[in-house]
């Protein structure tokens, strides 16, 4: 798997191949969103407590103390996503790489409609122009 503390700064390294082996799947982008997520450790956003037990869902984390759960997506720029996981990954590879590229052009290549892709565009160029990364909670 692939190693990284930062979704944009990953993408922007991965050619079209590294990214498909990377990314084939939910669970792999899960995973990888977990991993940069927690990197410095879970800490509960109710209570503050540090220790967690395994989720409902794959790679969730549920705290010991409050029994609230969290997802690998929530409080990032993937949270509430509508689409699949896998197809908002390569929008993202796609703006990350290419900053300038258009919606229509998004759509047109992924065969997703324009308006999903424009929305979703915008998300990722907010965060880009706000010097953070995908999975920080500030795009909120």
């Amino acid at each position: 798997m692939v190693q990284a503390t930062n979704l944009q700064g990953l993408f922007r390294t991965m050619d079209v191949r590294q990214f498909a082996e990377a990314f084939p799947d939910e669970e792999h982008c899960l995973q990888i969103l977990a991993e940069i997520k927690w990197k410095d450790g879970f800490a509960c956003r109710y209570c503050g407590n540090t220790r967690y037990g395994k989720g409902k869902t794959p790679f969730a984390r549920r705290c010991t103390r409050c029994k609230r759960e969290e997802s690998a997506t929530s409080h990032t720029i993937f949270h509430h996503c509508r689409m699949e996981l896998p197809k908002a990954f390569e929008i993202a590879w796609y703006v990350c790489g290419k900053p300038g590229i258009s919606a229509s052009a998004l759509s047109e290549m992924l065969e997703t409609r324009h308006m999903t892709c424009l929305r979703f565009r915008n998300r990722i160029l907010n965060c880009i122009n706000g010097h953070r990364d995908l999975t920080d909670p500030a795009h909120e």
